[in-house]
């Protein structure tokens, strides 16, 4: 049985802190106590750009603490401390990563139901924010992107509880595998047709699999991620 332990609760409000471009929410502070949870995520917590986050399918996303020493290993700390709570999450834990786990999970957390329904699609916001220039890209290639939920179950949790897994309907579908086949420019058809009728998927990857059935379709994620 997977269980982590929940080792923060973040929420934030969307700020302009980038001139000549849009606000964001990226920047969320530590929450103390039990917090409330809606079918759209910690009530403290506000979305810039409700088009591309928050929403049921967006829920809450959960990043991974083990993963921040990969990055202050690779990028150094003198411009910004990677750790627990910095890269826009409502939760942080220790006990799993995306390799642990599969898309359709369902976790008790609290009194609440989480269910794991897409992984994170980096964009330009995360490089400002950490002021490296390279994260995002890196965030796509490693797989290491956390995930987020849709609530199953409203409730309350808090720092210090513990998050169990209680059902697994897609044992067969890797968190970090459906990740990495996200962003494959040239995935294999039968796992784009697959994945795109995975009906515990969030309905925008379910698209954008849809799309990746087509051999000669090409992605353009200038616009998410400049330069790419």
């Amino acid at each position: 049985m997977r269980t982590a332990q929940i080792l923060g609760v973040y929420a934030g409000k969307p700020e302009d802190r980038w001139g000549g471009k849009a606000p964001s929410s990226i920047r969320k502070s530590l929450i103390k106590g039990a917090v409330q949870l809606t079918e759209t995520g910690i009530a403290e917590d506000q979305q810039a750009d409700l088009a591309v986050h928050g929403g049921p399918e967006k829920a809450l996303h959960h990043y991974p603490s083990e993963h921040y020493a990969n990055w202050a290993e690779r990028f150094g700390t003198s411009l910004f401390a990677y750790e627990p709570g910095t890269f826009g999450e409502n939760i942080s834990s220790s006990g799993f990563t995306e390799e642990d786990l599969c898309i359709g999970d369902v976790f008790a957390a609290g009194t609440a139901r989480l269910q794991i329904c897409q992984g994170r699609q980096p964009c330009w916001k995360l490089n400002m924010h950490t002021q490296n220039p390279a994260l995002a890209a890196h965030f796509q290639k490693t797989g290491k992107t956390g995930w987020y939920y849709r609530v199953l179950e409203t409730g309350v949790f808090k720092a210090g509880d513990s998050m169990t897994l209680i059902d697994r309907p897609c044992p067969d579908w890797n968190l970090k595998d459906v990740i990495f086949a996200r962003f494959n420019p040239k995935l294999e058809s039968s796992t784009a047709s697959a994945l795109a009728n995975l009906a515990v998927l969030a309905d925008p990857w379910r698209a954008a699999f849809a799309k990746k059935v087509d051999p000669d379709f090409v992605e353009d994620t200038s616009r998410r991620l400049p330069g790419s």
